[in-house]
């Protein structure tokens, strides 16, 4: 394990005023995106809009690095670039989603991630293409008899197996424990599961051995459910989110990048901004890791059509600087307006 290369891409992919793109959508996934525009999902039309989001002008100024999917980093730019090549050139460090999804726990709503089976092998080529860091997520549901511990126990160890073995390898792990924003369940219910869960997470990288300053974590924010009658304020979801995050991560932990979850793309930006603006003094930076919160606006006016590139290219730029500016505490409702 090469701690200092650690802890340089650590804390390269979470300075502010950058972020991370999740480009990582399963192909099923984004069967569901281009569905949303009319557009038939194939191997062209999934590189192409890929190939559209990496090679936006200057997108580097706000985005540190990218999550590719298995089938995307041995893609090509069109002029036969792999895309991980293409990224690094551009100042952008690229990544990779290593689990292998999420299945039912013991017949249940529950659910466990796959893919520690293998997972050596399957870094070593992907570093060979150039990755340089990794992602696993974690999935954890709120509903009125789960999360079990059991559920919360197993996820953990696995998050913290990965991440030790994916530092053997060289690379930073990007560790996704993610409290589902669907359910009822209210802000309060939100951080008492979220705290257990980040406690349990970081237990397992001790008990794993995980260099803490040569990993980065990808949380949730504390916030009620999707179908919770009250829904908390931005400043209760920064306030709790912080105090929660206080109670759980270790100082050494370098950057905390947060999911976006479901919010919309201006709450998600909101909320970010609010935890930097109110508070100044700790120990990692907050920062973003999002995918729908930063694509949507570009693949809703891409509507795969050829000619739509550059307006594309322009949103995207766009919610990337708004993001960035969040980083910083400097986002204002007005900005959203603002052109490239």
């Amino acid at each position: 394990m090469n701690k200092d290369k650690l802890i340089q891409i650590a804390k390269r992919l979470s300075d502010p005023p950058k972020g991370i793109l999740a480009a990582d959508e399963s192909t099923k996934t984004i069967k569901k995106r281009f569905e949303s525009i009319d557009l038939n999902s194939t191997f062209e039309t999934r590189r192409k809009y890929r190939e559209i989001l990496f090679k936006t002008e200057n997108l580097n100024k706000f985005i540190s690095g990218i999550i590719l999917y298995d089938e995307t980093i041995r893609q090509t730019t069109s002029e036969g670039d792999l895309f991980p090549k293409y990224l690094i050139k551009n100042g952008i460090s690229p990544g990779i989603k290593v689990d292998t999804g999420a299945i039912s726990l013991s017949n249940s709503k529950e659910k466990v991630t796959e893919g520690i089976d293998g997972l050596g092998e399957r870094l070593k080529e992907y570093k060979s293409l150039g990755a340089e860091f990794t992602k696993w997520r974690a999935i954890i549901q709120i509903d009125s008899s789960i999360p079990t511990d059991y559920c919360i126990e197993l996820n953990s160890d696995l998050l913290g197996r990965y991440a030790r073995i994916v530092q053997d390898n060289d690379l930073v792990p990007i560790v996704e424990p993610e409290i589902l924003m669907d359910g009822e369940h209210s802000i309060e219910e939100c951080y008492e599961v979220t705290k257990k869960t980040l406690k349990k997470v970081f237990e397992q990288s001790e008990k794993h051995n995980v260099f803490l300053k040569g990993m980065l974590l990808k949380p949730n924010m504390i916030i009620s459910g999707k179908s919770c009658k009250k829904q908390a304020s931005v400043e209760e979801v920064s306030k709790m989110t912080v105090n929660c995050l206080k109670e759980t991560v270790p100082d050494d932990v370098p950057g905390i990048v947060f999911l976006s979850g479901g919010q919309s793309n201006q709450l998600a930006t909101n909320h970010l901004n609010e935890m930097n603006k109110s508070f100044k003094k700790l120990p990692w930076n907050l920062s973003f890791s999002y995918g729908r919160a930063l694509q949507q606006p570009s693949i809703s006016s891409w509507m795969g059509k050829d000619k739509n590139t550059e307006v594309s290219q322009k949103a995207l730029f766009l919610r990337s600087k708004l993001n960035s500016n969040a980083t910083l505490g400097n986002y204002s409702g007005e900005q959203e307006n603002l052109s490239r």
